[in-house]
């Protein structure tokens, strides 16, 4: 006869004891590196994680997340989340990253509590931005990121803070998946939070736009391109018609999309018409953007014509606006030949 045994099931635990013993077990790591406490804070995470999804057969309790939520707030646990994740192995990262969504968007007596409580500890936010600089969780941390960026105040901290220059070096890192992902949630920045970013842009126009042309004009060629089609998303909604209008003014920024008109990519080239016709079309040209105009008009036109074309109703589109566009650069400089 043969007997099978199973360990004992983990308790179940209230929503409190959770809380406070994956706080003990977290902190347990402080003095140990053994199997044993990180096989606890795992089998906490994945108590966790239960609480808050469900086990496949029952759905979560809806007061015991709410509770639970609170709690992890109450304790500092949410800390602990992003101080210790260097030290968890993938799975219990996995975990983590998972519970950490559906902790962020618990509401609770209209409050987002886990939000709340980032908005009172900004320098969580900051470590997570920092993590991109190390490759076992960078992937992790830019997703967390990218949930905290779907609220506008979060949003804000991070744009407002220190460390969101980094991005403008992380979108260049070597490794190609953390490239990747910094884009990723940088587009989230400048794309999500309209309002947010529209104020952003405006009182923090030089220093960014400064460090933005860097990326337009980057030897990277992925940069470049996706540099621009972030710029082409945000810089024309209507939301940032303010920045547009006074970044069309500015015959150094006209003259990065020139050279943008004449990349090897027909996609780059496409992106770069796209901002070039607005500094065109714009009624209110300065002098500076009209001489510019003038100048280098046929170098210009030569650019234009070559814009690659091809069957498609956005393509037609961007034929019809080119010709208004090859039309306006010559009564630009039809009108200059006359006044001379």
């Amino acid at each position: 006869m043969s007997f099978f045994f199973k360990s004992s099931p983990r308790p179940k635990w209230s929503p409190a004891e959770l809380a406070r013993v994956t706080k003990e077990s977290f902190l347990a790591l402080d003095t140990s590196t053994s199997a044993k406490a990180h096989e606890e804070v795992e089998k906490n995470i994945q108590s966790i994680r239960q609480m808050l999804s469900g086990d496949g057969e029952l759905e979560p309790n809806e007061d015991h997340v709410s509770q639970l939520t609170l709690e992890i707030c109450k304790e500092d646990v949410i800390a602990l989340f992003i101080h210790k994740l260097p030290t968890l192995v993938w799975d219990a990262r996995k975990d983590l990253v998972y519970c950490w969504s559906i902790l962020l968007r618990q509401n609770i007596d209209s409050h987002y509590c886990c939000v709340e409580y980032l908005e009172s500890h900004l320098e969580l936010l900051d470590f997570l931005v920092v993590c991109y600089n190390n490759k076992e969780i960078a992937l992790n941390c830019g997703s967390m990121l990218r949930e905290c960026i779907k609220y506008p105040t979060l949003a804000k901290c991070i744009l407002e803070s220190n460390s969101f220059e980094l991005f403008f070096k992380y979108v260049e890192l070597p490794t190609f998946d953390i490239a990747s992902d910094a884009l990723a949630t940088f587009k989230d920045l400048l794309t999500k939070n309209e309002t947010t970013v529209s104020q952003f842009l405006i009182s923090h126009y030089d220093q960014f736009f400064e460090l933005y042309e860097k990326l337009l004009t980057s030897p990277n060629y992925v940069t470049r391109r996706q540099s621009l089609k972030i710029l082409s998303d945000f810089l024309l909604e209507v939301q940032n018609s303010q920045t547009m209008k006074r970044y069309i003014q500015e015959v150094r920024y006209l003259k990065i999309m020139m050279a943008l008109l004449k990349d090897s990519s027909k996609n780059i080239q496409i992106s770069a018409f796209h901002i070039f016709k607005v500094f065109v079309a714009n009624p209110n040209k300065p002098r500076p953007i009209i001489d510019f105009l003038v100048e280098n008009r046929e170098e210009l036109l030569i650019a234009l014509q070559k814009l690659p074309a091809s069957k498609g109703e956005e393509d037609d589109q961007v034929e019809e606006e080119k010709g208004l566009i090859i039309e306006e650069i010559e009564t630009i400089s039809s009108l200059s030949k006359a006044n001379k």
